[in-house]
């Protein structure tokens, strides 16, 4: 009975942690106003405390992983985790930009270890049907970390302070060490007498880095062609260097990644729908914070309260995931996620109109969120499928890298046709209002330079300082910008048909891993 109860308190110990390293990646946004003021500083000043988490984050994951299947996954985990929380006090208590700028690129290696290694060890600790119903809880907790990140951090920021967001961390991630320490069973040490493929290592971390960086350039200068050689010079050496990576993987006698993981169709399928997941879904979460805050002007709190109907569906459904896998198949179960979360979507671009009330955003908000806590639960379990037991740290260092880069890629596309949308619509808009053409064109300028996350604030400014045509200038912005969020959902549900034919015509039934995970702990025992 003691045994049963350990595995289940492991659980909770490293959902601890997950959540605990997800949190901060979405916490950071509603904190930034409060840096800004206490910083002197401006927004863009402080884009690296975003991106010095997002590259370090990408780059890490496929080296933790390795070292945990190298050297034994519970050991790197509870590195991992106390990297983590010392990096977060030091951001706590960081004196200016570039210390918390550094202290987020440390702490990005703790959370990145955190998030491979956790799906692993979740793998190892559980058999059978219990596996996937465990599994689906840390997809749930992945889920729910991510949506609950503005209510936990307008609430942190709000009464204690933007170091609060990281002191958090500290008592939380004591209590996460000492259970896993006391309650996680390790794996064993499978390549411990292999020597360490160091090229690999590094040229993983410099292909990946290039490549996320570049994107992270289009990100904040959309305007920016993808020929630009600031941003296509990253995009072709991060091509380059994964090239290389690849013929040397091929070559050296211990190579850090087996590439037959993508020969497997099976898992090859999973990655793209761990790609489309973070591309279609996670990436939408940035936009539709925009649009609750600055044009519904909820503060950050009530946009996270008003947020719970997409982010409770992975609390209610995770410890049921599992059971519904084995009963209907993961990979029709995955197809229904993204198909219902498809629904959703379709439904806000046909009823958003430019009163952007909550009741027209709560079916987005609902149908995506039951999507998501269908998808990401059952995307863990199936990418354990048919995996040597000894590669499992590496398959979900792999399938976290890919939900990244969709994350990443998400982002920029989702800009794209957004600022596309917007723009074209405040050219018919301004061509239209008979308005003085030295007046509409200085306007019109300065709205296409805000963006369309700030164009409601150069709006609004024209109707404080009284100019006889604000309400018709307010009026263009919030077509244009209802049109730009009309293209967003369109483009995201793009990703969930990518999802579903993926799903159907790449997934394959199997139970492989229980039988080969169960039957290496045999040997073991």
């Amino acid at each position: 009975m003691k045994k049963e109860t350990n595995r289940w308190v492991a659980l909770f110990a490293m959902s601890l942690g997950v959540f605990m390293g997800l949190l901060d990646v979405t916490v950071v946004n509603v904190a930034l106003p409060s840096m800004a003021i206490d910083f002197k500083t401006t927004f863009s000043n402080l884009q690296w405390i975003l991106n010095a988490y997002t590259l370090m984050f990408a780059v890490s994951l496929l080296i933790v992983s390795k070292l945990g299947d190298m050297f034994g996954r519970k050991k790197i985990f509870i590195l991992s985790m106390i990297l983590f929380t010392i990096a977060s006090v030091v951001n706590g208590l960081a004196p200016n930009l570039l210390v918390l700028d550094i202290g987020r690129a440390v702490q990005a290696i703790g959370g990145s270890g955190m998030m491979s290694l956790s799906m692993a060890l979740v793998a190892s600790n559980f058999s059978g049907r219990e596996r996937g119903t465990a599994l689906g809880i840390l997809g749930s907790v992945i889920g729910f970390s991510t949506a609950i990140g503005p209510l936990v951090g307008g609430l942190l920021v709000e009464n204690f302070g933007w170091p609060s967001i990281f002191f958090v961390n500290l008592p939380v991630g004591i209590i996460a060490v000492y259970l896993v320490f006391r309650n996680v069973k390790e794996t064993p040490a499978y390549g411990a007498e292999e020597s360490i493929d160091f090229m690999g290592m590094i040229l993983s971390a410099i292909g990946l880095f290039a490549g996320i960086y570049g994107l992270i350039q289009k990100e904040q200068h959309m305007h920016w062609a993808w020929t630009d050689m600031r941003i296509m010079g990253w995009l072709i050496a991060s091509i380059l260097i994964l090239a290389i990576f690849v013929f040397v993987e091929l070559k050296v006698k211990s190579p850090m990644m087996n590439l037959t993981l993508l020969t497997n169709r099976h898992f090859v399928g999973v990655v793209i729908l761990a790609f489309a997941l973070g591309a279609g879904i996670f990436a939408l979460a940035a936009y539709q914070t925009s649009l609750m805050q600055n044009y519904m002007g909820y503060s950050a709190f009530t946009t996270g309260l008003r947020q719970l109907p997409m982010s409770l569906w992975s609390l209610v459904l995770g410890p049921f995931t599992g059971v519904l896998g084995y009963k209907f198949g993961k990979k029709w179960m995955i197809a229904f996620g993204f198909i219902i979360a498809g629904v959703g979507l379709f439904t806000f671009s046909r009823v958003s109109t430019t009163d952007f009330t909550y009741l027209q955003l709560l079916p987005l908000l609902v149908l995506t969120g039951l999507g998501n806590a269908i998808i990401n639960p059952m995307i863990n379990t199936a990418a354990m499928d048919n995996i040597n037991p000894k590669e499992i740290g590496m398959a979900s260092g792999l399938l976290n890298v890919f939900r990244q880069i969709g994350i990443t890629v998400g982002v920029v596309v989702l800009g794209l046709a957004q600022t596309k949308a917007y723009e074209a619509s405040l050219n018919t808009g301004f061509s239209d209002s008979h308005m003085p053409n030295a007046a509409a064109t200085g306007i019109h300028q300065a709205l296409v330079n805000a963006g369309a996350f700030s164009g409601h604030m150069v709006a609004w400014s024209q109707k404080m300082i009284s100019t006889p045509y604000a309400t018709k200038v307010q009026d263009i912005v919030l077509t244009a910008f209802n049109k730009g969020m009309i293209q967003v959902v369109l483009t995201s549900l793009i990703m969930m048909i990518i999802g579903v034919l993926a799903a159907i015509f790449l997934l394959r039934e199997t139970k492989s891993v229980d039988q080969k995970l169960d039957g290496n702990v045999r040997k073991e025992d």
